[in-house]
């Protein structure tokens, strides 16, 4: 048995869900961990020299028609491969890559396939997964079906990342594609950066609809500076246009793990809580003492946020002088 990974890169960088792609498959304990590095001519070998830790084996295929990882390709070159060598698992990134590739290399496979999940398990033999269903609102714990081969898409942020870097070299494999497969690459359209990165951040403040009004922000965004930390939020926040999409802790958000989550008027929706309870330390401050974000909070404050968040921020200015 083995286990594949594809290795996510875009213009020569590998991106940091590769770490986690890496830790979990080592953790299953499914055999040796084969990272596939693939992409047009010259692409792969700058990404497959910055690999993270956790590869046995790594295998660089360029071709023509690998160009920007165009899906058509990828499942030509696994396809084949898969069907020759039989790896038991193939594991790549819930993004919008690894959404192309995967489904339609499942059904060449006629493998079971499992897609955004935010844990991944071997149950009696066979492979457990979990994954939210019915946009955020339930986590489905599934078996997937046996079969020579599975493919599966990890939710990026779901899964703690391999430490350090993959030191050995990778070897070059030759495919013979086809010079067609109905769609090429044409370029990487950047989108515009956003005014911050949560998902880097070591400390967030994070607001609910508790807040109140969009004036009472200001309370948050000072204790945010007095402690160095990164604004963020949950859904209302956003959906009342109070702070910018990207700003979003949540599964229709973005996933977080910084070392202190600070969430003040935030009930604790299970769409919010999945997206940061591996946080190193979580603060709650909430007037509802049954609000369900103190279940997953280390220390928790039951009181008016804006009687509590001004003592906190007296006491992070005066503890850094």
């Amino acid at each position: 048995m083995s286990v594949w990974v594809v290795v996510e890169h875009r213009n020569g960088e590998v991106r940091d869900v590769t770490a986690e792609l890496a830790a979990a498959a080592r953790g299953l304990g499914l055999g040796p961990v084969t990272g596939f590095v693939l992409g047009g001519p010259g692409e792969t070998e700058g990404p497959a020299a910055a690999l993270p830790a956790g590869f046995d084996r790594v295998v660089r295929i360029e071709h023509e028609t690998l160009r920007g990882g165009n899906a058509p390709a990828v499942v030509e070159a696994l396809g084949c491969r898969a069907e020759a060598e039989g790896p038991r698992l193939i594991l790549g990134a819930h993004s919008a890559a690894g959404m192309d590739w995967a489904p339609a290399l499942a059904a060449r496979l006629g493998a079971p396939l499992a897609t955004d999940v935010t844990a991944l398990g071997t149950d009696d033999g066979g492979l457990s997964a979990t994954r939210t269903v019915y946009a955020g609102k339930l986590q489905a714990r599934v078996r997937l079906a046996e079969a020579p081969t599975a493919v599966v898409t990890l939710r990026p942020g779901a899964f703690a990342p391999a430490e350090g870097r993959e030191a050995g070299a990778a070897e070059a494999a030759a495919e013979d594609l086809p010079a067609d497969l109905g769609r090429r690459f044409v370029e990487w359209v950047q989108e515009a950066a956003g005014e911050v990165d949560i998902t880097q951040a070591d400390v967030l403040v994070s607001v609910g609809r508790g807040i109140g009004d969009p004036e009472d922000l200001d309370v948050a965004r000072e204790l945010a500076e007095a402690l160095g930390a990164t604004l963020s939020c949950s859904r209302p926040v956003v959906d009342l246009g109070w702070l910018p999409k990207e700003r979003q802790v949540g599964i229709s958000g973005k996933t977080v793990k910084p070392k202190v989550y600070i969430a003040l008027g935030i009930s604790g929706a299970f769409q919010h809580v999945t997206a940061m309870k591996d946080s190193g330390l979580i603060l709650a401050v909430n007037k509802d003492p049954k609000a369900p974000i103190f279940r997953v909070a280390h220390y928790g404050i039951v009181g008016d946020l804006f009687k509590v968040v001004p003592e906190l921020t007296k006491a992070a200015r005066e503890a850094r002088g």
